[in-house]
């Protein structure tokens, strides 16, 4: 998947911000170079002045859809991902689950480790697995599924949706996790806002990534 055009949401000297969509990669792999969020931008702002670049400071998994910020320094992608963990970040994200969420809200604790076929799994024991706090809280029961709105207070590889999975509620439309088959034909799960401190003007940047149109009808 190529983007007909970019979906810009926060743009200045420092930083650019873009709502990616669902089934495209942030950066680069090793079977696709071109495809990705990442050459998107890059182009975008080369078209500005050809010695312009970006850095990507934090990702999104291939299937989900939602705010990326880029920097346009390497010192100011630094300072953003050395704050990122902070409480001063807030990453949040929508999500519709199977089933109908109990208790309607709470704080997921738990340690991942991931394997060498690259899944990711909830691991207590493990000596290389990490902690991952996820918060979710109901908006709505629809049918047999829930919207939940969720916080993420670390950036482990496919936490929210390995937490959720564990705990009986995989998200609709994941087929690595819970494998849960979707009408929407994509992953349901949104990064919606962004919230930091940005790293040169001090100003407290809230950057909202607008609800894809699958979603709305829960809403």
């Amino acid at each position: 998947m190529t983007m007909k055009k970019l979906d810009i949401i926060y743009e200045d000297k420092y930083l650019i911000a873009v709502n990616k969509p669902a089934k495209l990669l942030s950066i680069a792999s090793n079977k696709e170079k071109e495809k990705t969020l990442y050459h998107e931008v890059s182009l975008y702002v080369k078209k500005k002045h050809k010695s312009n670049k970006i850095f990507i400071v934090h990702r999104l998994d291939f299937d989900t859809s939602g705010v990326i910020v880029f920097a346009k320094d390497e010192k100011i992608k630094t300072i953003l991902q050395s704050n990122w963990e902070n409480k001063d970040v807030t990453r949040e994200y929508l999500a519709l689950v199977k089933g109908k969420i109990k208790p309607s809200k709470a704080t997921l604790k738990n340690k991942l480790f991931e394997d060498k076929t690259h899944m990711v799994y909830v691991n207590e024991h493990h000596k290389d697995a990490k902690l991952a706090i996820t918060s979710y809280e109901l908006v709505g029961n629809f049918n047999d599924c829930s919207l939940v709105k969720i916080k993420i207070e670390t950036g482990r590889k496919n936490q929210i949706r390995v937490q959720l999975n564990h705990i009986g509620y995989p998200i609709v439309g994941d087929s690595k996790y819970g494998k849960v088959k979707s009408q929407y034909n994509r992953l349901m799960l949104h990064a919606s806002k962004l919230i930091f401190t940005h790293p040169i003007t001090k100003e407290k940047l809230e950057l909202i990534a607008k609800i894809p149109k699958e979603f709305p009808k829960f809403m």
